[in-house]
């Protein structure tokens, strides 16, 4: 089964991909699809957000297609960054802008009010306008420095604690399992591969 991932963001493909390289679809980036628009993420939430992404491709392309909204929540800032998480620091911010914000908005905050979740819903649109969302969530806590070299976003800030490591710090396999986007997907190729 092939199936168009609505995104550019290379490391969330190279994430979906890793998580569905045991099963039998095959997935795609936008970039395999030459020059297809941007879609304007002005929904209000990270339902609106993801249907769609995920709508509006499957519609121009033809092709079955997943689209998430992610982003971090932290309870001490109102649940911000929230679905503004990759914009955080400006329209062309990059990661380490985010986390410096982020950062510096939590300045004040105490070690034990540093709770936050990393949220994801996934939509999964036909050509013919069919949604189904997918939700996932990771709990955690923001530290007040980064740690670790891997992953993508704000993951050098995000402490798991029953790993007792940032999700930067987890081995790919473990957050692949445990992450917000991979309970989402989970639940994804349940429904695709449940009968009728």
């Amino acid at each position: 089964m092939e199936m168009l991932v609505a995104t550019r963001n290379k490391g969330k493909l190279r994430e979906i991909e890793r998580l569905l390289a045991d099963t039998d679809i095959v997935v795609k980036g936008l970039d395999a699809y030459g020059d297809l628009p941007d879609v304007v993420e002005d929904g209000a939430t990270f339902a609106a957000n993801a249907r769609k992404k995920a709508a509006t491709m499957a519609r121009l392309t033809g092709c079955l297609t997943v689209a998430d909204d992610s982003g971090l929540a932290v309870e001490a800032l109102g649940g911000k960054p929230g679905i503004y998480s990759a914009r955080y620091a400006g329209e062309e911010a990059l990661d380490s802008d985010n986390n410096r914000k982020l950062l510096e908005d939590m300045a004040s905050v105490p070690e034990g009010q540093r709770q936050a979740a990393f949220h994801c819903v996934m939509a999964l649109c036909t050509p013919e306008g069919d949604c189904q969302l997918f939700d996932g969530r990771l709990d955690g806590v923001i530290l007040t420095r980064g740690r670790g070299e891997g992953g993508f976003g704000y993951d050098p800030l995000f402490l798991v604690p029953e790993y007792g490591r940032t999700l930067a710090e987890l081995p790919l396999d473990i957050k692949n399992r445990i992450s917000h986007r991979g309970q989402a997907l989970k639940r994804l190729v349940a429904y695709l591969h449940s009968p009728g």
